[in-house]
């Protein structure tokens, strides 16, 4: 996939993911209800900070975003993020049924991020760097 394709896809979810977060944050204070802190902490670090780095990551080795894995990558952490995200409000709510939702979907979240760490040092290891890096 192109760099800054892949750049821009990662950027536009993590700008979504902080509009949520800043919004869910304000209707925390405005309510007093801070039950969901959990999720509002997830929201921005899985959501604004991880994606946004990871479109960093991809400018800084652009053969990892041309890897087969990037769009693997990308797929999977966006379908299961909100997944997670979604369970684990549930169980913070009081549904200790979606428990086992919020643990597989945590796992793909993993997986995803393995696929990521793995197409950037194999990138590393392939020389598929920007010139001036080591």
């Amino acid at each position: 996939m192109n760099t800054e394709k892949l750049s821009r896809r990662w950027f536009l979810a993590a700008i979504t993911y902080f509009v949520i977060g800043v919004g869910f944050g304000v209707y925390m204070g405005a309510s007093g209800n801070h039950a969901l802190f959990t999720v509002h902490a997830h929201i921005n670090l899985l959501g604004w900070a991880s994606m946004g780095l990871t479109g960093l990551l991809y400018r800084a080795f652009p053969g990892a975003a041309a890897s087969r894995l990037a769009p693997w990558h990308f797929w999977l952490y966006q379908l299961a993020v909100p997944v997670m995200l979604l369970a684990v409000a549930l169980v913070y709510s009081g549904m200790k049924g979606a428990s086992p939702v919020a643990g597989a979907s945590s796992v793909v979240v993993l997986v995803s991020v393995l696929l990521f760490w793995w197409a950037v040092i194999s990138a590393r290891d392939s020389g598929a760097m920007r010139q001036g890096g080591s």
